[in-house]
């Protein structure tokens, strides 16, 4: 039931859904090349404009499918997370068009506000209509113009839409924060791993040379420990298969302490430390020798990911056993550095895991206020 003053009405009564350019077009008489937005630039709340292609079009179609400041791009489909995902165009890129697959909503601005019907469309209501209707394969979803048209916008007063609008651009501003941190965070911790990990940067106190080593001189690389579907009892103790964390856990442990390497399976190759007691599966173990430092060595073999990932083998159904990983090479300093280094680059981590775990609350706060404000759950006051 919709609050006093609310209605609900199709997108296609108060905007104009407007497809865009195909690629490879033939005939082009008169052409010209510009800008134009594809699926891979219209994120899900944001636009990435980083890498923006051109496409050919005849000079009498540019204004047929250029964008307008406050068009919501919306796109058609692909994967299921991309399905109606989009952002409001602020005009960043003049003249720009848009590719078919990207639909460009143009509110009647006396009646919908665009930032309103962007939050909407990206709410738990406007997912759950987009999924309702969609053509679905196996992995992928789309929607039509038409089905797009017929979406039922819940719609305010004017005035409180921009207002709905302006407490979730709050929540954004703080999200795309939040976002740039994270990633200054982490991009500070790959070039501290390039480092100090090589030697090129040394902490002070230390000196001496390093030894370049092969991982098995210092670690133990076993094979986990098989599982079966009757084993997977009940218990307190994470069930780690194929590298990460499974749904299911176990009333005994097999390790503590240990850097795991996925064996098989889209993932192979993948390098995880667990602090904590597991049950480890479908995995290489890996604990350091004495004289050397679990920690750093999970920091030499995440630093060392790519080259992991290209050691499997076994096409349609890649593997990595212990042997493969037995002859990477390491550069390896005295205990005390070892420990040092590790000691700066753990640190680096709780800080990204700090700002992962605010940007998952932000998310969710946004997510929880969205439903209750996009669907007249609690009101807003007008000025």
């Amino acid at each position: 039931m919709l609050p006093d003053g609310w209605k609900k009405t199709s997108l296609e009564d108060i905007a104009e859904v407007r497809s865009g350019i195909a690629k490879g077009q033939k005939s082009v008489t008169n052409p010209i090349s510009l800008p134009y937005l594809r699926v891979a630039n219209v994120q899900d709340g944001y636009l990435d404009l980083t890498e923006v292609k051109t496409i050919e079009i005849d000079k009498e179609k540019v204004e047929r499918f250029s964008l307008h400041a406050g068009d919501v791009l919306m796109n058609e489909g692909g994967d299921f997370d991309k399905l109606g995902r989009g952002d409001v165009w602020r005009g960043q890129i003049t003249p720009c068009l848009h590719q078919n697959h990207v639909f460009a909503v143009r509110p009647d601005q006396g009646k919908l506000d665009s930032y309103f019907l962007a939050n909407l469309s990206a709410s738990p209501y406007g997912k759950g209509y987009f999924l309702s209707c969609a053509k679905r394969s196996t992995n992928l979803a789309s929607i039509n113009s038409t089905q797009l048209k017929q979406f039922p916008v819940v719609l305010p007063p004017l005035p409180e839409q921009k207002k709905i609008a302006a407490i979730l651009s709050t929540w954004d501003r703080a999200i795309e924060g939040t976002e740039k941190l994270l990633a200054n965070s982490q991009q500070q911790k790959k070039a501290l791993m390039q480092q100090l990990l090589t030697g090129k940067k040394r902490l002070p106190g230390f000196t001496g040379e390093w030894k370049n080593v092969l991982l098995k001189n210092i670690a133990l690389i076993k094979k986990g420990q098989a599982l079966s579907s009757k084993d997977l009892i009940l218990g307190d103790y994470p069930v780690i298969a194929g590298g990460k964390t499974s749904p299911y856990t176990h009333k005994h442990f097999t390790h503590e302490n240990v850097i795991t390497v996925s064996a098989s399976g889209a993932y192979a190759g993948y390098v995880s430390f667990h602090s904590y007691k597991i049950w480890a599966s479908d995995c290489s173990v890996i604990t350091s020798r004495p004289e050397n430092n679990i920690s750093f060595i999970y920091f030499w073999l995440s630093y060392l990911q790519n080259k992991i990932f290209s050691l499997q083998s076994g096409g349609a159904q890649p593997h990595i056993y212990p042997r493969d990983l037995e002859l990477l090479h390491i550069h390896c300093p005295p205990l005390p550095e070892q420990k040092a280094i590790a000691s700066v680059l753990t640190t680096a981590d709780k800080e990204i895991t700090a700002l992962e775990s605010d940007l998952t609350r932000l998310r969710q706060e946004k997510k929880a206020l969205m439903q209750q404000l996009l669907t007249g759950k609690r009101r807003v006051t007008v000025d």
